[in-house]
């Protein structure tokens, strides 16, 4: 059983003797990854002359993009009603929980607005995955700075918080852990029975990975001006952060891979458990 209930709330926890025997060596590399993230956000936030550069406290409602994100989310969940008759049997009872859970998913967007945020806005990486770094056998190189393609050039050098990008690497691991999963059960290996008992074990490696990313991380970008003060701020824009960005990637697969679907449907299902759990 995992102790936590997101993996920022497990940063405090011990890394149990089990997932160090069962997945020590990611561990490692995602602790490296951190750190080097960490690196990268201060370099960027570093360019105090520059205006462009420059941190600021400017956080007025079209800087945090929550109307974007809103109307974005709209739109998955219009092309997520449309397209329920035609998915696989085996992603329509998910697709239906998730399509019922709209409110929701927009009420993390709006929980960012009460806000008063502590943390200063910086350049940001923009499109920060796995497919952006390379390892070259004992580090890791970042690559592709140039932001997403979709995004005009005003739109990716806007000054945003960091946590965007930590975001956006802790729903990579996911999409690798559940990926992986995916493969198999297409290809018979795992039978419908396992599922269930798979998707745990994904999910552990997710979590547990996932936390040491982002103790290391926060350790390395601790006392700085991007990080927010407070464990509750940074828990509420992550939060707000992984689900715009599960939402995309739902949109990407209903429009390209209806039936791999059932990745960012779990990613969604899971984040407002997380979140429905911490608030209890």
């Amino acid at each position: 059983m995992l102790p936590g209930t997101s993996p920022l709330a497990l940063v405090d926890e011990e890394v149990p003797d089990l997932a160090h025997a069962a997945i020590k060596h990611y561990l490692s590399s995602a602790h490296l990854l951190g750190q080097r993230t960490a690196e990268m956000h201060l370099a960027l936030s570093a360019g105090v002359t520059d205006v462009a550069f420059a941190p600021n406290l400017q956080w007025h409602v079209s800087a945090l993009g929550v109307s974007d994100v809103r109307s974005q989310a709209g739109r998955v969940f219009q092309s997520l009603r449309n397209v329920l008759a035609t998915l696989p049997d085996e992603a329509r009872a998910d697709a239906e929980h998730v399509a019922r859970l709209e409110n929701k998913v927009l009420a993390c967007f709006q929980q960012i607005i009460r806000l008063k945020i502590s943390a200063m806005r910086t350049r940001c990486h923009g499109d920060f995955h796995l497919g952006q770094v390379l390892y070259t056998g004992n580090d890791f190189m970042i690559i592709d700075f140039e932001g997403e393609p979709a995004r005009s050039l005003s739109e990716r050098r806007r000054k945003r918080s960091p946590l965007i990008d930590v975001a956006g690497m802790l729903r990579s691991f996911h999409y690798a852990a559940h990926t992986a999963l995916f493969k198999e059960i297409e290809a018979g290996i795992i039978h419908a029975e396992h599922v269930a008992m798979m998707q745990h074990w994904a999910h552990y490696w997710y979590m547990w990975v996932s936390a040491t990313f982002l103790k290391s991380y926060l350790a390395t970008s601790s006392q700085t001006v991007f990080i927010p003060q407070t464990r509750e701020e940074t828990q509420v824009m992550l939060n707000a952060y992984l689900i715009d960005k599960a939402v995309y990637e739902l949109g990407y697969e209903l429009n390209n891979r209806p039936s791999w679907a059932r990745i960012p449907l779990w990613g969604i299902l899971q984040l407002l458990d997380e979140q429905s759990t911490s608030a209890g």
